[in-house]
């Protein structure tokens, strides 16, 4: 009897389980994005379903935005494999779960997921993240990373994809009229060399975020022994002179960084083995103008931001008159040729303004050859004056020459008593010849 009952019961739990959609789900229900949860504006992302700790993707699952309301995204509709997200907006921000069906149970359901944040950014203007006292962390020191805007936000995310998985949310403070956020990291507890930048946002839209900061890495130094710099030809030099700075070491270092103090970048250069058995890079820094003091870190490419303890400091002096310019160990050679350059265009704007006088000069020296000889061909016809007798002279009548272009033709006219009352239209001059015949006057008309 008990056993016809216990098989009933098992086959009604049987039933049950195929009727009835089951959505506790056989383990942990995840949803992730790929390539980030940070998604630029305008941008596109790729949400997964997962269960089984992510090992097994749901063939089938829906979207919630939102964990309050568990809205599905796109009036329920039902996503295989993934669901590619984009453009985004400011609007697709917010906190997203899944929940998937199982592919050998269709029917079957899971729990919803725990929340994904999906962070629009590029909506607001970039904030500033500073070191302090700098991106140089001696091994064991601690570090303060600070964010900083003129903008008031109420949220800083602070981002590293080596060292934080999610961005990491820091409480925004008001600052001389901007806000900013600090966030201090011992490097004996945590490893936090990496790259990082930080991302801002406003209160009342905390996951529709700025452009992010300038990248800024951290690098702990005093993992490797210390490495030794020297100066060729010497520490001391005079101004002008030629400096190279040589990093070498006996440990097979990928990399040797050299940096000046004061100054806050430094310059990267590959080793390469030398004759005397060491791994060795010269930084060739250019004519000198100013001194200053240096050291140089070693580094593997396999950890590029644990370097060596610092070298010996090295002071490099300069003698006799520095220019102006000052070199920096990541531009060491940038300004030398700027005097050649300034020299070679003066030179050839002088030679171009003489040449143009110069050719100016022999036009106008031709021009001139050329009329003169043009003038010294001409017909002496047309420079005398030519004079014509009347065929029948009249004592009554008046003699007239008319100049025309340099020649002087004779004509007659009537005398004043004969012409017409009204006075002549034309303009003309007369004037008494005094080897003229009496009553006789000569007339020159323009």
């Amino acid at each position: 009897m008990s056993l016809m009952v216990v098989s009933v019961v098992c086959v009604g739990f049987f039933l049950v389980q195929r009727a009835c959609p089951y959505t506790g789900g056989q383990d942990k229900t995840s949803l992730s994005a790929q390539p980030n949860t940070l998604v630029p504006q305008g941008g596109h992302v790729t949400l997964r379903c997962h269960y089984r700790r992510g090992f097994n993707n749901f063939t089938n699952f829906t979207l919630y935005k939102d964990d309050r309301s568990h809205v599905p995204v796109f009036h329920s509709r039902i996503f295989q494999q993934s669901f590619l997200m984009g453009p985004v907006t400011p609007a697709d921000a917010g906190t997203y779960r899944c929940r998937g069906s199982y592919p050998h149970s269709p029917t079957e359901w899971s729990a919803l997921s725990d929340p994904l944040e999906i962070m629009v950014t590029g909506v607001h203007r970039k904030p500033s993240l500073l070191a302090l006292p700098g991106p140089l962390v001696k091994s064991g020191e601690t570090v303060t990373l600070q964010c900083s805007s003129d903008t008031v936000f109420g949220h800083f995310f602070l981002h590293s994809e080596v060292n934080f998985e999610e961005p990491l949310h820091l409480v925004g403070e008001l600052h001389g009229g901007g806000s900013q956020a600090n966030y201090s990291i011992n490097s004996t507890t945590s490893d936090l060399a990496g790259t990082y930048r930080c991302y801002g946002s406003v209160t009342h839209s905390p996951y529709v975020l700025s452009a992010p900061s300038d990248t800024l890495d951290i690098v702990i130094t005093g993992k490797y022994e210390k490495p030794s710099l020297s100066a060729q030809p010497g520490p001391t030099v005079q101004a002008g002179e030629n400096v190279i700075l040589s990093c070498s070491s006996r440990c097979s270092f990928d990399m040797y960084h050299l940096s000046r103090e004061g100054e806050a970048r430094e310059l990267s250069l590959s080793a390469v083995p030398s004759v005397n058995g060491t791994f060795q890079a010269d930084f060739p820094l250019g004519p000198a103008t100013h001194g200053g003091t240096y050291r140089c870190f070693g580094s593997f490419r396999t950890a590029p931001y644990k370097w060596s303890d610092p070298s010996d400091p090295l002071p490099v002096s300069v003698t006799g008159n520095p220019s102006r310019s000052r070199p920096s160990p990541t531009e060491p050679s940038s300004k030398t040729g700027i005097p050649r350059h300034l020299h070679v265009l003066i030179g050839t704007s002088v030679v171009m303004i003489l040449f143009t006088i110069f050719f100016f000069l022999l036009h106008r020296w031709c021009s001139n050859k050329k009329n003169a000889a043009v003038m010294d061909q001409e017909p002496a016809g047309d420079r005398t004056v030519n004079r014509e007798d009347s065929d029948e002279p009249d004592p009554q009548e008046v003699t007239y020459a008319q100049l025309d272009h340099r020649v002087l033709t004779q004509g007659k006219i009537t005398r004043p008593s004969q012409r017409p009352k009204t006075p002549p239209t034309d303009t003309s001059v007369y004037t008494e010849l005094p080897n003229a015949e009496p009553r006789s006057k000569v007339v020159f008309y323009p």
